[in-house]
């Protein structure tokens, strides 16, 4: 599995109001998608001069880093831990899918028909894009 993790494109694309069972919480699975992506992107990597004036305290960055040099990086974690991350999106792709089907079943959008089609679609897809 590569860094070009995505979240499967039913996440991406779902934006009629239909569901509402969880509250539309399978939003925050998604979220928590992205932002598992964004650590294993800047995985190590040098922050921007951009980055670098946003995230220093008070005004003088560059004082602050000159203080703080290891704050110039995004945090390094190890390969293997890098690893259970890609895994973990994956766990997460599928929980979003189910929770956004029972979602749909529940509150009646879909029937109990439909449901376990759209399911097997959604995860066969999601299984050809990891």
């Amino acid at each position: 599995m590569g860094l070009g993790v995505r979240i499967p494109l039913l996440a991406q694309k779902t934006k009629t109001m239909s569901g509402g069972f969880f509250k539309y919480d399978q939003s925050k699975i998604r979220n928590m998608i992205n932002s598992i992506e964004e650590l294993i992107n800047n995985n190590g990597r040098a922050k921007t001069e951009q980055e670098l004036k946003d995230g220093a305290w008070g005004t003088n960055y560059k004082e602050y880093y000159e203080n703080y040099p290891k704050e110039k990086y995004f945090h390094k974690y190890p390969d293997e831990v890098i690893e259970e991350f890609k895994k973990g999106i994956t766990h997460l792709q599928i929980a979003y899918v189910y929770a956004q089907r029972i979602d749909w079943l529940v509150s009646s959008d879909d029937s109990e028909e439909s449901f376990i089609k759209r399911l097997n679609e959604d995860l066969n897809k999601l299984k050809t894009e990891l």
